[in-house]
């Protein structure tokens, strides 16, 4: 995992093709050692005081280190202006801190390309240690982050809210690690019970276009029903992503749920549309294990082999983003 820090509210980690976490050396990046996994956490990776949400973004398919880094600057520069119109009462105030999970992701735009990308993605958590290091991480910001009971000199009175974020086959790397996680209880979750109001476990999962079939959660992520998930598993899709729409189809004989939507799921699914800044989504429509989220009005921008696929960095997804941090509160 090689660290830069961007600016005081962004932290960048890299993972190898195998999974596993890269540190920058003086003769190069190399794999962080198991036994140091822990203490380098803890002296790169510490929640500052200042942070009301913590956020984990992966990214997806065909998107390099920069192009990374700048889909989630745009994000948070999204979310700031959603905020500043002051249409979320309970966020008050809203300072997130963002760890980017960065993994090579580039190939060739052909149906061979985006084949190769789909298998290292499955590989890299199944066989490799992307899903572990990833659920250690988790655990490690949601066991560190600020406790409400704590004097508020030392913490966020409020406590602090975790979220995740994922897109493409970035929603796989977090689908595995919370999965993994369901089997690991200490991994995402506190020891003992807590005071009551303090958020626990991982507050809200959203993943942005998805590339996974439409089934995934009753055939891969089938531990997802019992994860250390507090708040809801949130997919959104587009019928104009060419990506999990056509080429998808092909790859798995399916479409996936970023063209598509959920599918089925170990507990209900509540599918929506997505709304515009502005019109407030109410608790009752977001309050549910499984939502999917129609954006085929929203993310319609993208020509060419992925179509809509990365259209996702929008007003829109910053007020959905937003709502669920407000409602985790």
């Amino acid at each position: 995992m090689t660290e830069h820090v961007l600016d005081h509210s962004v932290r960048v980690v890299d993972l190898a093709a195998d999974g596993w976490l890269l540190e920058d050396t003086a003769s190069g990046p190399r794999p962080v050692p198991a036994d140091r996994l822990a203490n380098h956490f803890a002296e790169e990776l510490a929640p500052p005081d200042w942070a009301t949400d913590l956020i984990v973004y992966v990214h997806g398919w065909q998107t390099g280190p920069e192009s990374a880094l700048d889909a989630v600057r745009r994000l948070l520069a999204l979310t700031a202006a959603r905020y500043g119109a002051g249409d979320y009462p309970r966020l008050k105030p809203w300072r997130p801190w963002t760890v980017l999970v960065r993994w090579p992701s580039r190939s060739l735009y052909s149906f061979g390309g985006y084949r190769r990308i789909r298998d290292r993605a499955h590989a890299m958590s199944t066989e490799g240690h992307a899903a572990k290091v990833i659920g250690r991480l988790l655990g490690y910001l949601d066991r560190h982050r600020a406790d409400p009971a704590a004097p508020p000199v030392l913490a966020n009175r409020d406590g602090q809210y975790l979220h995740l974020i994922g897109h493409s086959f970035g929603c796989r790397f977090l689908c595995e690690a919370v999965q993994w996680a369901a089997d690991e209880p200490l991994t995402l979750g506190w020891s003992a019970p807590e005071p009551a109001g303090r958020p626990f476990t991982v507050d809200s999962m959203l993943l942005l276009q998805m590339a996974a079939p439409r089934d995934a959660f009753t055939t891969t992520f089938t531990a997802l029903g019992e994860a250390p998930l507090r708040g809801p598993v949130v997919a959104t899709y587009s019928q104009h992503d060419r990506a999990t729409g056509f080429w998808h189809l092909r790859a798995e004989k399916t479409a996936g749920i970023g063209h598509a939507g959920i599918g089925t799921a170990p507990a209900p699914v509540s599918t929506i549309r997505m709304l515009p800044p502005g019109e407030p989504y109410p608790l009752a429509i977001l309050d549910h294990r499984f939502v999917s989220v129609d954006a085929s009005d929203v993310f319609v921008h993208g020509n060419g082999f992925a179509g809509a696929h990365s259209d996702h960095l929008r007003s829109e997804s910053a007020h959905l983003l937003l709502s669920l941090a407000e409602h985790s509160r």
